[in-house]
């Protein structure tokens, strides 16, 4: 059977690149940051969340280049320096006269600008650029293992605490009546945030990491009808996204996988918005 020629070169295309180590192991680990971070994204955007998401995702920054710079897990620092974030957003908005909202402006700015300070002081901008906006040729076999027990760690969180991040989504004061302590959840969330958004790092960066939580549930969002339905097509979503954004920055030369992935995610996003309204 003769395959036409178009088909043929869209099978090399496609195939191509996964031939190479660096491409399979980006693959393995789209999938596993997708599944997490859009189940986590739909509670981010359902319970309105972005913009301490943002900080959080943003604050891993000074971690990772002061992790870079010692020579220890990137991991490690970003984790720190998101679990720091959370405690200060935590402190400063429970200080009278100040609301959660500027405690999150303060420490996203002071973590961010300490972020560039210490990239500025290392006189090394070039060797942080696959932080910033992510590099498919970065992820190693042990980031895989970090991303899939992180991945693993929030799924199985998220699972067990389904039915009551579920009701204090919906109902706060309801879940708070019946001892479901709304305000630990929400403190279970963030630290999950901090932890996904260090096992996105490599794929996206810093700087974009928060858009993989964010784009694919807004989309969920308008296209189902239950929380389990927006779960779904936030995963898909992001998956689909994901694959396509790794192949952009594979066959277009300087395109870091972070803008890829962000572009190929946001494409469905404003699709929806345009033929749902």
């Amino acid at each position: 059977m003769h395959v036409p020629d178009t088909t043929t070169a869209m099978l090399n295309l496609l195939l191509a690149p996964l031939s190479e180590d660096f491409f399979l192991r980006a693959v393995i680990a789209i999938f596993l940051c997708g599944v997490s971070a859009a189940c986590l994204g739909t509670y981010i955007i359902v319970r309105r969340m972005a913009f301490i998401s943002t900080a959080l995702t943003h604050s891993i920054l000074p971690g990772v280049v002061g992790a870079a710079l010692l020579g220890l897990s990137l991991y490690l620092g970003a984790l720190v320096a998101a679990l720091l974030t959370a405690a200060g957003v935590a402190w400063l908005s429970n200080r009278k006269g100040s609301s959660e909202d500027s405690a999150i402006g303060v420490m996203l700015s002071v973590m961010f600008a300490l972020g560039i300070a210490l990239m500025s002081l290392s006189r090394a901008w070039r060797d942080f650029t696959g932080l910033l906006f992510g590099s498919i040729v970065s992820v190693g076999t042990e980031d895989l293992v970090m991303i899939a027990i992180t991945s693993l760690v929030v799924l199985l969180v998220l699972r067990v605490l389904h039915k009551e991040l579920e009701l204090g989504s919906f109902d706060e004061e309801y879940a708070h009546l019946i001892g479901a302590r709304p305000q630990l959840l929400r403190a279970v969330l963030l630290i999950l945030i901090a932890c996904a958004a260090v096992a996105c790092v490599r794929l996206v960066g810093a700087l974009l990491t928060t858009a993989l939580f964010v784009i694919p549930a807004a989309t969920g969002l308008r296209l189902g009808k239950t929380l389990a339905q927006v779960m779904a097509w936030s995963t898909g979503c992001a998956i689909v996204g994901g694959l396509a954004g790794l192949y952009l920055s594979y066959y277009i030369a300087g395109m870091p996988s972070g803008a890829g992935i962000v572009l190929c995610c946001a494409t469905p996003y404003f699709l929806v918005r345009a033929l749902k309204g």
